[in-house]
C-alpha cells in the first residue's frame, strides 16, 4: 500500500508555536500572581476560549459590538501577559493591582462567555394571521385579478360589510358564470367537483353566498 505524502503547513506550525508561547506566558503570570496548581493552567485556557468565542461571534455577523468588545478584552489579557513576562515585571514581587486583576479574571471570562454564547437571536418573521388569504394544497391556483368578482373587491373606508341576511338574492348572473368557470377548472384539474369551502376561498365571498352559488351550480 502506497503511503500518502505528508504536507507540513507552515501557517499551522507558526500558529501552534505562537499559541504555545502565549499559553506559557499566561501560565507564568498566573503562577506569579499566586494561582498555583491547576488554577495556573486554567487561566490561559480561559483567555484563549474567550478569544475564540468572540471571533466566532464576529464571523457570524450578529451583535458585532459585543464580539469586538470581548475580543479586545481577551486580546488585552493575552498581550498583557506576554509583555509582563518579557522582563518589564518582577515575577518574584508581583504588585497588588496585578494580583487583583488575575484573581478577578474568572468572573470577567465567565460573563463574557455567557453573553457570547446566549446572545439575543434575530426576531422571527411574524406569523400569518387567519384573515390573510391562503391557497389550499388541492387548489393552489388563485383567481386572476382581472376576473375578481365585484363582491370580493375592497370596500371603501367607513363602509361596513353587509350581514349575511342582507346578501342580494338571487345571485348575480355574472358571479354565477365566474363560479361555474372556477368549478370547471377545478374538475378538470382534480377530477372531483368543487366543494363549498374551496369555492368560497376561490371567489372570496362569505359562506352564505358561496352556498347559494353552489346550489345553482348543481
Amino acid at each position: 500500500m502506497r503511503a500518502l505524502p505528508v504536507r507540513v503547513d507552515a501557517v499551522l506550525v507558526q500558529a501552534l508555536i505562537a499559541a504555545a508561547l502565549s499559553f506559557a506566558h499566561l501560565h507564568d503570570l498566573a503562577l506569579a500572581a499566586g494561582q498555583h496548581g491547576w488554577k495556573a493552567w486554567a487561566y490561559p485556557i480561559s483567555v484563549d476560549l474567550l478569544l475564540v468565542a468572540a471571533w466566532r461571534r464576529l464571523r457570524s455577523g450578529e451583535a458585532k459590538a459585543a464580539g469586538w468588545c470581548w475580543f479586545l478584552v481577551a486580546l488585552t489579557a493575552s498581550l498583557g501577559a506576554n509583555v509582563a513576562t518579557a522582563g518589564l515585571l518582577d515575577l518574584d514581587d508581583v504588585p497588588s493591582w496585578l494580583r487583583i486583576l488575575v484573581a478577578g479574571w474568572p468572573a470577567v471570562a465567565f460573563l463574557g462567555g455567557t453573553l457570547l454564547a446566549h446572545g439575543t437571536p434575530k426576531p422571527n418573521e411574524a406569523p400569518r394571521t387567519a384573515s390573510e388569504p391562503s391557497t389550499t394544497a388541492t387548489d393552489p391556483k388563485p383567481i386572476d385579478a382581472g376576473t375578481q368578482p365585484p363582491s370580493a373587491a375592497a370596500e371603501p373606508p367607513g363602509v361596513q360589510a353587509e350581514p349575511a341576511s342582507a346578501l342580494p338574492s338571487p345571485v348575480p348572473a355574472a358571479l354565477v358564470a365566474l363560479a361555474r368557470k372556477v368549478a370547471d377548472e377545478h374538475r378538470a384539474r382534480t377530477g372531483m367537483p368543487i366543494d363549498t369551502s374551496t369555492l368560497r376561498a376561490r371567489l372570496g365571498v362569505p359562506m352564505p353566498l358561496a352556498e347559494a352559488i353552489a346550489t345553482q351550480l348543481t
